[in-house]
């Protein structure tokens, strides 16, 4: 008899400490620690922020939480492509960047059941996509299609108020939501290279009229000056005003060290009289 007690007592010890675990949360999460006694459902036991482990205890597990920020991407491409308003399909991604906070982790996985290998993807799954895709979907469809990425930031808002409505007095802690990587269908980027490719050399044909007309302008002045110069001249060259300059000219060689005046017959407004005189006549008045 004491023998068998002697080994149904090492038999317990033996499966006291086969029982015994201690679990560990790394940096960055919140871990929900259960115990699950063999003849009993497991019963949520205690938080632990990480890093950081359990100790050494009995039948104890651990689900780690993340408490780091989380980006959902949706993708809106193909047959998910949005029909714009104009009826022009637009394909897009959404991101959600979302978290649960330390103190929501309790209640994170006991109201939405989130345990397992990836727990924030599946309580994203079950609860928030598919509104979310919505939201999106709604939001882009009140615009044109060229019109969707001059309003990309209004529309990520519109999704956001949305998705806060939805997750009020929920874990989940929604971040900001962010509209980007907008394509067109080809012939529609085609025609708006196009008409980019057409503005510019119409820009540049304005740029080159304005430029003759500026310089047509300044010709035109030139030519006015010079005109009004001519004008001038013309008033001022009468025949006394020759006749003075020529006198001054005259003075001036007259005043010169080294000179020879010779005078020749000139006519009535001074200017020299020249001829051809025929041979014989040289001796003739």
């Amino acid at each position: 008899m004491r023998r068998v007690l002697a080994v149904l007592g090492l038999a317990i010890v033996a499966v006291g400490i086969i029982g015994c675990t201690n679990p560990s949360t790394p940096a960055g999460y919140v871990g929900y620690v259960t115990k699950h006694p063999y003849t009993m459902r497991a019963r949520f036991y205690a938080l632990q922020t990480g890093p950081t482990s359990t100790g050494l205890g009995w039948m104890l597990e651990v689900s780690n939480i993340s408490v780091t920020p989380n980006t959902s991407t949706e993708q809106f491409v193909g047959p998910t492509a949005v029909l714009a308003k104009d009826n022009l399909h637009i394909e897009f991604q959404a991101h959600l960047l979302w978290k649960v906070e330390p103190q929501n982790v309790k209640n994170f996985v006991e109201k939405y059941g989130e345990t397992g290998d990836n727990p924030l993807n599946n309580a994203y799954v079950n609860f928030i996509k598919e509104p979310f895709r919505t939201y999106t979907r709604d939001e882009v469809q009140k615009y044109d299609g060229l019109d969707i990425k001059d309003n990309i930031d209004a529309i990520g808002s519109a999704v956001q108020d949305r998705i806060l409505a939805l997750t009020k007095g929920t874990p989940f802690t929604i971040i900001s939501v962010v509209i980007g990587n907008i394509q067109y269908p080809d012939t529609v980027a085609q025609s708006v290279a196009n008409k980019l490719a057409a503005t510019q050399v119409l820009e540049q044909t304005t740029i080159e009229i304005q430029t003759a007309k500026a310089k047509a302008q300044i010709r035109e002045a030139d030519a006015e000056g010079v005109a009004k110069a001519m004008d001038t001249i013309n008033q001022k060259l009468t025949p006394l005003y020759v006749q003075y300059e020529a006198i001054q000219a005259q003075q001036k060689m007259v005043d010169s060290p080294n000179h020879t005046e010779i005078y020749i017959p000139v006519g009535p407004m001074g200017v020299p009289i020249v001829g051809t005189m025929r041979p014989g006549q040289e001796g003739k008045n």
